[in-house]
């Protein structure tokens, strides 16, 4: 299976840091379920307030809690 790696670069404390470890940690959860998953996922904020937007396709149940 080919993957391609990329990467970023922001400061400690940036809110980007927030929103890659979500956006992570559901792309995680789907591929430890379903191998073939794809996951189109991105994470937003501001003060006081997370959104996660995007799309999944899956064959797996992957529970995402609010």
């Amino acid at each position: 299976m080919r993957r391609l790696l990329t990467s970023e670069s922001v400061t400690e404390g940036h809110p980007d840091k927030l929103c890659d470890q979500i956006s992570d940690a559901v792309l995680d959860a789907v591929l430890e379920r379903d191998p073939f998953g794809r996951v189109a996922v991105e994470a937003l904020t501001s003060r006081g307030f997370v959104m996660v937007a995007g799309e999944i396709t899956t064959e797996a149940y992957v529970e995402i809690p609010k």
